[in-house]
């Protein structure tokens, strides 16, 4: 009899040169690149090259990839009139799984893979770059289309995060602001193989069209195990009310215990290094705005403080979530379309696995442990 293991819990799926994770020290790397530096030093169009190439790119290459990916930011108005037949109060995931498998109709490029194109690198990267181009494009345009507004279009002198804090808000950010959102975008365009990023796999190894694999990927992070927690951080900052109130707050969870949102994570022992870098990214913007602050940033300082005081001998501290609602706040985005953003960064990464599980692929087919009836006859319904 195999083994069953919950949740494939530890059982490798797949071999990746993706990314890269160390929990026990807490570090993660794009293709062996420091998240820190790429971070620092890197933009959220380069590093999306050097997952999908494995390599840093030349700076004519970078320029084509991003001119490619400025051209395709608009969206043709069919899919403008579909979104406005959607209800003003559905969710953002929701509309957005829609859009995205609705383009496989409306860019009916090739529909669905064969061996041949699949293997076709050119296809592949140029599928790549719609998909990743049109992702900001539809988060924003639901904004306004929700509201009964006419979405606004895209300009093609901003780069991504320019561009897509520009159209959701209807006017060009500060740089601060800006490079805040590229940055966030970096942090969550990858990490290895977690549950929408295995639905990837399962999907792509089908063959369908990658619009389908992408949408399947929404889904599965639409699910409140998966994505959502920096929405649930910033609810909780709000009940918690104040900096005093957060060490009563925490106590009283854990007596009871009940979950600190944005604490902890599945593959890190020490603190999120994405997390690490966020938490310098408020420094910065609290700097910058001195007394003009939102109070939400000191109490989620207050209750980071005690939950590493509570529960840092357990290898729980926070994680990329506990942040990032915030800074999200602060740019003007509703708390349920985090996790759209979250969507449109990680697209990045479902794409750099789908191009790499089309180079070797094989369809999954996993077995089961069978626990029903051994075989029986068939008993008429007249003498059951």
């Amino acid at each position: 009899m195999s083994e069953y293991l919950p949740g494939l819990a530890g059982v490798p799926a797949t071999k990746s040169n993706i990314s890269d994770i160390n929990g026990e020290k807490g570090l993660l790397s794009y293709r062996g690149y420091p998240i820190e530096q790429l971070a620092e030093k890197s933009t959220f169009e380069e590093t999306t090259l050097l997952m999908l190439d494995g390599k840093l790119p030349t700076r004519a290459a970078l320029t084509e990839f991003d001119s490619k990916l400025r051209r395709n930011r608009r969206t043709q108005y069919h899919i403008r009139d579909l979104m406005k037949t959607f209800p003003p109060s559905g969710h953002p995931m929701d509309m957005l799984q829609t859009a995205v498998a609705s383009l496989g109709m409306f860019y009916p490029v090739q529909q669905h893979l064969t061996q041949k194109n699949a293997e076709n690198l050119d296809y592949i990267h140029d599928m790549t770059v719609k998909i990743i181009a049109r992702m900001g494009t539809i988060v924003a345009m639901w904004e306004h289309i929700r509201h009964g507004y006419d979405p606004i279009e895209p300009r093609a002198d901003l780069n991504y995060a320019q561009n897509f804090l520009y159209m959701f808000n209807g006017k060009e950010p500060d740089p601060l602001m800006a490079r805040i959102m590229d940055v966030c975008l970096i942090l969550h365009a990858e990490h290895t193989i977690n549950a929408s990023t295995f639905s990837v796999l399962v999907t792509g190894s089908t063959l369908p069209s990658p619009y389908s694999v992408i949408a399947a990927a929404i889904g599965t992070l639409s699910g409140p195990l998966h994505g959502g927690a920096n929405e649930k951080v910033l609810s909780m900052l709000r009940e918690i009310g104040s900096p005093e109130k957060a060490e009563a707050y925490v106590d009283k969870k854990l007596a009871k215990k009940e979950k600190i949102w944005g604490m902890g994570h599945r593959e890190y022992k020490t603190k999120d290094p994405r997390a690490v870098i966020l938490e310098k990214l408020v420094d910065e913007y609290m700097k910058a705005r001195g007394s003009n602050i939102n109070p939400l940033f000191e109490i989620a300082r207050a209750v980071e403080k005690v939950c590493e005081a509570r529960l840092a001998h357990k290898g729980v501290y926070a994680n990329v979530d506990f942040y990032s609602g915030i800074l999200y706040h602060e740019m003007g985005i509703p708390a349920d379309q985090f996790t759209a953003i979250f969507a449109i960064a990680r697209s990045t990464g479902w794409l750099a696995h789908w191009r790499e599980q089309m180079a070797d692929n094989r369809i999954f087919r996993p077995t089961q442990v069978y626990t029903g009836e051994p075989p029986r006859n068939y008993v008429p319904i007249e003498i059951r």
